[in-house]
């Protein structure tokens, strides 16, 4: 049994929630603020369960529709589809049953995320149908990752959203976006040499690895920027801004990774840093939203 289990989470990358999870749990106490970050049991847990639920149909849609390049790439041939672990069938099963549990899930929470939740469903799908047409790729994954605090933020919130709240979402929103562009551009080096040759586009294809590791880079400068609007907008103080600086340097470090070190390393870049970075995210504002801080310009 726990064989069985352990085998659909490594289908679906289970454990690669961590990057947008945070995130979205970040969001929902920064909605949740007038009583300290916490929406209720029953929000908090339907937002889980829609995040799950939202994931697990992107990945398992990414693996059904990529299949036949995986079965062709080396480094990701012994995936579950191609090496034939688990069947089409149940893959298709699996991505059906978890688009259905989203729009269900978000039933529950309010009309707005009701409503919403197909065009979610459609975003997220999207992106793996992007590699074959566009070289903006990463951006359209980014999208897909940046609903994710909008979303737990609407759900807390629903149409009672005030105008900075819209400016404090946006803003937060859009640095997800860049973090996600910066850090799938570092992962897409892996495949350079296999894009190129399948004609699968991405900026690393089409812009060669040098410039597109200075847009990733220049992305992540951005995404920086953004972060710190989004704690000025939030009036957060001196324990975001700590958090803010340890981002930045693991930023830092990632890009070095990168371009000094082997393909090898990319992972260490891509997982690890990157899910360091969600999580001090995360705990810094939630300190923030907890303790009522907030730094300010003065």
């Amino acid at each position: 049994m726990f064989s069985l289990v352990s085998k659909w989470l490594s289908f679906v990358r289970f454990s690669h929630t961590i990057f947008a999870l945070p995130f979205a749990l970040a969001a929902m106490m920064a909605a949740a603020r007038e009583n300290r970050g916490w929406p209720g049991w029953r929000v908090f847990g339907l937002i889980l369960v829609a995040m799950i639920s939202a994931r697990t149909c992107a990945m398992a849609f990414n693996r059904i529709v990529d299949r036949r390049f995986d079965a062709l790439n080396p480094r990701t041939a012994k995936r579950h589809l191609p090496s034939g672990q688990i069947s089409l069938a149940n893959a298709t099963s699996l991505c059906a049953l978890a688009g259905i549990g989203l729009i269900v899930t978000s039933y529950f929470l309010n009309p707005l995320c009701f409503w919403l939740s197909p065009v979610a469903l459609v975003v997220i799908c999207f992106y793996s149908l992007t590699k074959r047409f566009t070289d903006y790729t990463h951006i359209f994954l980014g999208v897909a990752l940046a609903l994710a605090p909008i979303g737990a933020w609407l759900a807390v919130k629903g149409t009672q959203v005030s105008i900075l709240e819209i400016l404090q979402m946006l803003t937060l929103s859009s640095a997800v976006v860049l973090w996600l562009v910066g850090f799938d551009i570092i992962y897409a080096l892996q495949d350079y040499q296999f894009d190129k040759a399948h004609g699968l586009h991405s900026l690393v294809v089409a812009w060669g690895p040098k410039n597109a590791l200075a847009a990733a880079f220049l992305a992540h400068m951005i995404m920086c920027g953004l972060l710190f609007a989004f704690g000025l907008l939030c009036r957060f103080r001196l324990a975001y801004l700590i958090g803010w600086f340890f981002i930045v340097g693991c930023l830092f470090l990632e890009h070095w990774i990168a371009r000094r070190r082997s393909l090898n390393w990319i992972n260490v870049a891509f997982f690890r840093l990157n899910a360091i970075v969600s999580t001090v995210f995360f705990v810094i504002v939630a300190t923030e939203v907890l303790f009522k801080g907030g730094f300010r310009l003065r």
